[in-house]
């Protein structure tokens, strides 16, 4: 976790520059010709005016409501056919998969020795603690994801799930000298963006309690213990190998004041009690999710929130202007390892977060191609 973690005194920086941010009259033309806030922008060991102009750049938001590949439009559906052809298929898994290891591996990133370790490891020996044998998988959970016949139920993929999350990071923030700068950019704009949120929102409460839904291998959940250290953290997750991968990680790293727990359990039906936690959160999780599975997993946040408390989401922008003009070489690519993109992209996420119940539903770009998305559980409810 050391390539992810950011020291305290970082921590305040992100939070100070991106404090400075908000209302600085930088804006961006939205539909219907608007202007538009470009919302928290944090710029990280910026080297001159030139590269900050690049980011500036970088943060702004398209002319759509989302891309038109994502819509139902005749490219969209020309790319869907295509996906849908087997051998086609199987050539676009296997070119996604290149492109995220090249990515990584040229920016310095030892993709091939990083899950060779996980996968030599003592890993296995966490499965048996960590498993539910009795937990059933919903169907779309069985599907194919990120290039891997088994999806998120293979030691494989939880071996590259963190490098695979570095490579993701160095392709959102590409004019990142480091890996380092590139997670601090995004991530902690990311935390930043929840904490100032529930600072306005959450009658002065503390975040004592956080629940990282789908905190895979454990990287999120991870940062958010460090940047709440007295709270009480819990990661859960649907796949064994993931979470076993995230318990061992997490044993190598110097103890916690507070440890944090790992569950194997649905993120639609938890089993916690209602009513538990400041803060939940969703990293990446929604655009794995066909539009069904995002409104339960909405639903059971909202049960498991304290009045007051704050729900987080990031994950794609579907407004983001880099996501709407990819290439349609890169986004057929993608769309084949993400069964449910499409369904991600046509949900109206803030229309069903209000519908859940939540209020003070906000949304910004927290890096060029992602969104964080947070809202209230109100102050009074049954």
């Amino acid at each position: 976790m050391a390539l992810w973690a950011t020291s305290s005194s970082q921590n305040l920086f992100l939070a100070s520059s991106a404090a400075t941010r908000y209302g600085n009259g930088r804006t961006m033309s939205g539909r219907n010709g608007r202007r538009r806030d470009s919302g928290p922008i944090v710029h990280v060991g910026m080297a001159d005016q030139a590269e900050m102009e690049t980011v500036s750049i970088a943060y702004k938001e398209g002319d759509r409501a989302r891309p038109n590949w994502a819509d139902n439009t005749p490219l969209s559906r020309l790319v869907e056919a295509l996906i849908s052809f087997k051998p086609l298929y199987s050539l676009l898994k296997l070119g996604a998969r290149q492109v995220f290891i090249s990515t990584a591996e040229k920016k310095g990133i030892p993709w091939r020795q990083m899950a060779n370790e996980i996968l030599e490891s003592d890993v296995y020996k966490e499965l048996d603690s960590i498993r539910n044998p009795s937990l059933q998988y919903p169907d779309y959970y069985l599907s194919p994801f990120h290039a891997y016949d088994d999806g998120n139920l293979s030691w494989l993929a939880a071996a590259e799930a963190e490098v695979a999350t570095m490579s993701m990071t160095l392709r959102a923030i590409p004019y990142a000298s480091t890996l380092e700068k590139a997670t601090q950019e995004m991530r902690g704009n990311w935390l930043q963006a929840i904490k100032q949120h529930h600072m306005m929102h959450s009658g002065n409460a503390k975040i004592e309690t956080v629940l990282d839904i789908g905190c895979s291998v454990g990287v999120s959940t991870g940062l958010l213990a460090d940047e709440f250290p007295s709270a009480k953290v819990t990661g859960l997750d649907l796949s064994p190998y993931f979470l076993s991968v995230a318990q061992y990680k997490e044993k190598k790293r110097p103890p916690r004041k507070n440890p944090i727990t790992w569950i194997h359990a649905a993120g639609e039906n938890t089993g916690l009690p209602s009513k538990s936690f400041d803060l939940v959160s969703f990293g990446y999780v929604f655009h794995e999710c066909p539009e069904r599975a995002i409104v339960a997993l909405v639903n059971e946040a909202f049960r498991l929130l304290k009045p007051g408390g704050t729900l987080a989401i990031t994950d794609q922008a579907p407004k983001s202007k880099i996501v709407q003009e990819l290439p349609p070489a890169l986004f057929t690519l993608m769309k084949s390892t993400e069964p449910f993109m499409n369904e991600y992209y046509l949900t109206d996420l803030e229309g069903r977060l209000r519908e859940a119940g939540f209020v003070n539903v906000k949304s910004m770009l927290t890096d060029p191609r992602h969104m964080t998305m947070t809202a209230t559980v109100p102050h009074q409810h049954d």
